[in-house]
């Protein structure tokens, strides 16, 4: 009867008006939950009683239309509003949102979920993880700190632990040379002795002997070289297992040169000591002679047993060796005395400068590179200068690195625009060996003049490369790409945070703790970098907070339970007239 259909048909509108406030309540004790998305429920009719279907019009007579009497209402389904809610700052960097489409991509123990709630935090291993354990995936980095896209893995900031050191690669220079200087005539010039006025000269019965007229050869041995203070004695002024120091010489403005040593071996010749020297003194082959003839470098006059020590030109380069400065140790280490005195005879003049700088290994390990300029030439077309690159090296290498020349042009400009590339040898550190790098006299920003000026200047106003240094800081870019600053300036990059989007985003299945799972109708997802392929972008240090509507909540939940109350007075109407009928059939 009809008064029962009415029955259900309140009863039906009490179940979805039920089921209406069950959705407003979830929402509005979501408010605050991060990255919520609210969700409404959508009412649709149930099937209709036709009692007629209408007609069409005649003639005579109009068209009428269907009679239907409605048999209450269901639940047609819900709606997920995933518009992206407020941003709130944080400050913290660990905290991360998204502007726009996208979810983050994390792992429950091996299922691959997604999220928006970005609250991150690092687990004992310093993998950022959601608050409920998951992991957040991104991408890695190569060697070079290059972001290796589309593998995923653990989303690793390691504060604290990771360090890292860079090799330098370009040193730029700047300054102005004064080209109105002093053009070189001589470089300096030391002789060595065995004593006062006499030179070097074996014992007799040598196992090297010298020529005819010569007192001694370049392949004599130093075991075998005659004590001056007892001739024809047949005592040897060195032993093998004593130690040749170089120590305290002076080069230049002042500047100390490192201190080197020689071991003495049974096997040791002059040739060895004379190598030694022109290595620890960082003598420059420059192809030619000084303005005095005299070709820089270390030589022998086996005649006289004189060893001469030519320096390169220059007032920058001008060596200062005195009797003291080559010293003879025991095999105990401790002094015994300086065999072998020193003759300065001349002195290196020259428009010159010097500048120091430091660059760096691969292992982070800081090493001193000095830069001279000495002027070489002056003419119509402009001034020549030559310049000279040493660093101290290893025990055995060469000070002198490398050494060229540049020309600038009448109005002091630089014409050779091509870096100087210096390979600083590095064996027997443990770092890469050589350190190569490029030094630049001219560039965007820095250049080196050549005008008349009251002295030259020169100086290293750029060099990349860095000391040993932990990552102390990150951020997190737009593009997801994470940054971060290490203790010793450098800023690498470490990972990026990609972004998945969906063709139907509504589609996805919910399953609590703010996690998704992709749905029949959601569409698979598409990974990729954030602020791409239709994604938003990445806002550090900040949440995104739920996207409900208080104020239509309110609404909502005033107007459900306003159909509620109008479904149960249906039922109450129905039962009513039931009761009337009851009556009249008494």
């Amino acid at each position: 009867m009809a008064l029962t259909t009415a029955l259900f048909t309140g009863l039906s509108g009490l179940n979805a008006n039920g089921r209406n406030v069950e959705v407003i309540g979830n929402n509005i004790s979501n408010v605050n939950t991060t990255a919520y998305k609210s969700t409404r429920m959508l009412f649709e009719t149930q099937f209709s009683r036709s009692v007629g279907i209408g007609s069409e019009p005649r003639d005579a007579m109009g068209g009428t239309n269907p009679t239907q009497i409605g048999l209450g209402v269901r639940t047609g389904g819900t709606q997920r509003d995933m518009r992206s809610g407020a941003l709130n700052v944080t400050g913290d960097q660990r905290d991360l949102a998204i502007d726009g489409k996208g979810f983050f991509v994390v792992d429950r123990n091996g299922q691959t979920l997604f999220t928006r709630a970005g609250a991150f935090r690092p687990d004992a291993n310093n993998v950022l993880t959601t608050v409920s354990g998951e992991t957040l995936m991104g991408y890695g980095v190569d060697a070079g700190y290059n972001i290796i896209d589309g593998v995923l893995r653990p989303v690793e900031i390691p504060l604290g632990t990771l360090t890292i050191a860079e090799a330098t690669r370009t040193v730029r220079m700047s300054g102005n040379l004064d080209a109105d200087g002093d053009l070189p005539t001589q470089g300096s010039l030391t002789r060595m002795l065995a004593g006062d006025e006499q030179g070097l000269q074996l014992i007799p019965g040598a196992t090297v002997p010298p020529g005819a007229g010569n007192r001694v050869e370049a392949q004599s041995l130093l075991i075998e070289l005659e004590d001056p203070s007892a001739p024809g004695s047949g005592a040897s002024l060195f032993t093998a297992g004593q130690t040749l120091e170089l120590r305290g010489v002076q080069k230049g403005d002042g500047r100390v040169l490192p201190t080197r040593q020689l071991a003495i071996t049974d096997a040791t010749t002059l040739q060895d000591v004379m190598d030694f020297l022109h290595n620890a003194l960082g003598l420059h082959d420059t192809g030619g002679a000084n303005p005095d003839g005299r070709t820089p470098g270390v030589r022998l006059d086996p005649a006289t047993g004189v060893i001469e020590i030519v320096g390169n030109a220059g007032r920058v380069n001008d060596l200062t060796i005195g009797t003291t400065d080559l010293r003879l140790l025991g095999e105990d280490g401790l002094l015994i005395g300086s065999p072998i005195s020193t003759e300065r005879a001349a002195s290196a003049d020259g428009e010159a400068v010097r500048t120091s700088f430091v660059v760096y290994d691969s292992l982070g390990v800081p090493v001193t590179v000095d830069v001279s300029m000495v002027l070489e030439g002056r003419g119509a077309s402009g001034t020549t200068w030559r310049y000279f690159v040493e660093s101290p090296g290893g025990p055995g290498a060469t000070a002198a690195i490398t050494t060229g020349t540049v020309r600038f042009d009448t109005n002091g400009q630089l014409l050779d625009t091509t870096p100087v590339a210096v390979r600083v040898d590095r064996t027997g550190t443990g770092a890469e060996t050589p350190l190569n790098f490029e030094l630049f006299f001219r560039g965007d920003r820095d250049n080196v003049t050549a005008l008349a000026d009251v002295r030259s200047q020169l100086g290293a106003t750029f060099r990349d490369g860095a000391p040993i240094g932990t990552l102390a800081d990150f951020g997190v870019g737009a593009d997801g790409v994470i940054t971060g600053a290490f203790t010793n300036g450098l800023v690498r990059t470490i990972g990026a945070i990609p972004l998945a989007t969906f063709s139907n985003e509504e589609g996805l299945v919910e399953l609590g703790g703010n996690m998704y799972n992709v749905g029949p109708n959601s569409g698979n997802p598409v990974i990729g970098r954030a602020a791409g392929l239709g994604s938003g972008r990445v806002v550090g240090g900040a949440l995104e907070l739920s996207n409900v509507d208080l104020g239509q909540e309110f609404i909502n939940l005033i107007l459900a339970s306003t159909g509620y109350s109008a479904s149960s007075r249906v039922i109450q109407t129905s039962d009513e007239l039931m009761q009337q009928l009851l009556v009249i059939g008494r």
